[in-house]
């Protein structure tokens, strides 16, 4: 099956997501070149070590307000705001209420970039325990970009990516290994050397 080329994945996670994100992330080859947006619940008044432990073989930003999306970035929402995508293609932090409680959200995250990248755009939605990036998906489904949903039985907590399943009989149920093989073998998602 030929895949599309895409211009953004966003992956969504919260409980037991961490060592599902870990190996996604170490499945990423040299010269990937187009961005990857991580959005995973924390606690909102608590120190986050997040972002050194998802980073031990790449970099992992947390966007500033107005900064641009750029190829071959790793991205992760900054905690306790919700990460979205305006049309400059540039990042915008949002502080409004918390979106199935929670924030960032999911959800908020992937409508966002459904409504700016359409059918140029890859969401996956990871282990977790309550239904934020269900709708997210859908919208980027619907936009005609790809739905990834981790296979429930690989997951530690399955209310998450059984909630998007439900609502989305067209996204992709895979293994975490398959994740990988799938999203980083899409065409046009390498740089030429």
């Amino acid at each position: 099956m030929t895949r599309p080329n895409a211009d953004i994945v966003v992956i969504g996670g919260s409980s037991g997501s961490i060592p599902v994100l870990i190996k996604i992330l170490d499945g990423i080859p040299a010269g990937f070149s187009i961005p990857v947006v991580i959005v995973v619940h924390r606690l909102k008044n608590v120190d986050s070590d997040l972002k050194a432990i998802l980073g031990s073989r790449h970099t992992i930003t947390e966007p500033e307000d107005k900064e641009p999306v750029l190829n071959g970035h790793i991205y992760l929402a900054p905690q306790n705001y919700h990460l979205l995508v305006e049309e400059d293609r540039t990042f915008s932090l949002d502080y409004s209420e918390l979106i199935n409680f929670s924030r960032p959200s999911i959800d908020v995250t992937f409508a966002g970039v459904a409504d700016i990248y359409k059918e140029r755009s890859i969401g996956i939605v990871l282990s977790g325990s309550n239904k934020d990036g269900a709708e997210g998906l859908q919208a980027i489904i619907a936009a005609g970009g790809m739905g990834v949903v981790q296979d429930p039985l690989s997951a530690e907590y399955t209310i998450m990516p059984e909630a998007a399943i439900a609502m989305n009989t067209a996204a992709m149920v895979l293994t975490p290994s398959n994740i990988i093989t799938t999203i980083f073998s899409i065409p046009g998602n390498r740089q030429t050397m």
